[in-house]
């Protein structure tokens, strides 16, 4: 990646980012694939890439992530996801996020994981309800890394077990488990 301005590379989120502060430029884009595959390089797991099987388009990532910021439910273990806008409505990130819990629990033996959104971001809210989620009301927070006002401050929490998931799941096939 050496080019910011290489016009056969996405950005991360091309159209407006109806629930994020701002969209990524193309150099933002970069680095943020570029911390993502350093997590992968260093500890095996983290943002993957998702890309449509028929086409091959690229259309964002899913992964798990250790959020940096200060909360009262941290240090904690995240399942994030964040698709273009033509890829909404598909089924993408229920799909992913699915198999990016079955590596958590299965593979990496996590015991917990959460996700959090923007509350005015129903379309996420509602995979974390597919994927199994439940809403941890007294945990909702307002997002520290935005200033009092904006209007995607206030975040929901959403946590998911290791025994919630196998009860819906079954252990995906893989090496053995190991924890991160």
């Amino acid at each position: 990646m050496s080019s910011s301005d290489d016009p056969d590379t996405p950005a991360l989120v091309p159209r407006r980012a109806a629930h994020f502060p701002a969209t990524l430029s193309r150099a933002e884009s970069y680095a943020f694939a570029a911390a993502g595959d350093d997590a992968i390089t260093r500890q095996g797991w983290g943002r993957w890439a998702l890309e449509v099987v028929a086409t091959g388009e690229f259309i964002g990532f899913t992964g798990l992530h250790r959020p940096t910021f200060e909360a009262p439910f941290l240090p904690a273990v995240e399942i994030a996801w964040r698709l273009a806008r033509q890829a909404w409505g598909h089924g993408y990130a229920t799909e992913a996020a699915t198999a990016a819990l079955g590596f958590a629990f299965d593979r990496l033996g996590l015991d917990e994981v959460v996700s959090f959104t923007a509350t005015v971001n129903t379309r996420s809210s509602a995979v974390m309800k597919r994927l199994g989620m439940t809403h941890d009301a007294a945990g909702d927070f307002d997002h520290p890394v935005l200033p009092p006002g904006h209007r995607l401050r206030r975040h929901v929490l959403y946590r998911i077990t290791a025994e919630d998931w196998r009860r819906e799941h079954r252990p995906s096939p893989g090496p053995p488990r190991e924890r991160p």
